[in-house]
Parts: C-alpha cells; structure tokens; sequence
C-alpha cells in the first residue's frame, strides 16, 4: 500500500530529506494554466512526468523509463502529486513496481476536492494548505 502524505508533510520532507523529491504527473496543461508547487526554499524543483499524455489521456507507456532518465534511483523518497491524488497514486503504484521502494502518494494533490462553490484549489491540497506554488 503506497503511504498517502499529507501536503504539509510533504513539504516537510522535501525542505528535510536531500533525497526526497516531488514528481507532478498531472498534464503539460495543467503545469501551465494551473500552476506548479515551488520548491525554490528547498532548492528543489519539481520533477514533471506526465502519467496521462493529453489531450488524449492515454496512460504514457514510458512513465517508469522517464523516471528513470530523470536521475532518480531507489534510493530517492518520490513523493508523486496530481490534481486531486488520484493520478500520483497510480503512478506511485508504478514507481514502486518498477522498483523505487521509497514512494508516496501526495493527499489531496494539488488543488484538492472540488468545494461547496464547484472550485479547486480551496478545500484541500497542496495550494489550500498555503503552500508556495508558482505560476509557470
């Protein structure tokens, strides 16, 4: 079972652990009209893999080889965030099948459930727990 981490914990670890790193698998769309946890006071960036290519919301067949280009190995904790946890959660499952030990599943993502007004980004997440976050 992937372990869910709370927003705050997360950035706990990112600011405490040199070996933790956060994955946004959400859409290059998402990256650009949403917006992207800022990790600058870490300094540490964002690594950004799409699980899901859009527009066609096809899961990307090269995510774990992607992972991998990108420096990490089993050593590295990932913590993979999306909108809501959903995405990151699936994309967890694959990380940790494709032999990273070490991954988590950000609660609530980056913008969180939608609220009582039809909005994200309020009621939990990543932006809602006051977070930085830049638009890109």
């Amino acid at each position: 079972m992937i372990p869910n981490i709370p927003p705050t914990q997360t950035w706990d670890a990112l600011r405490n652990n040199p070996n933790a790193q956060m994955v946004d698998v959400r859409t290059e769309a998402e990256w650009a009209f949403v917006g992207v946890a800022d990790l600058s006071e870490a300094g540490k960036q964002a690594v950004l893999i799409q699980w899901q290519v859009y527009p066609s919301m096809q899961r990307d067949r090269a995510f774990e080889d992607r992972l991998a280009r990108a420096g990490f190995t089993p050593d590295h904790h990932l913590y993979f965030i999306c909108r809501s946890g959903v995405r990151s959660l699936a994309a967890a499952e694959a990380a940790r099948a494709a032999g990273f030990p070490h991954v988590f599943n950000v609660a609530d993502g980056f913008e969180g459930p939608i609220d009582a007004h039809g909005h994200r980004g309020h009621a939990a997440g990543w932006k809602a727990e006051g977070l930085p976050w830049l638009q890109r």
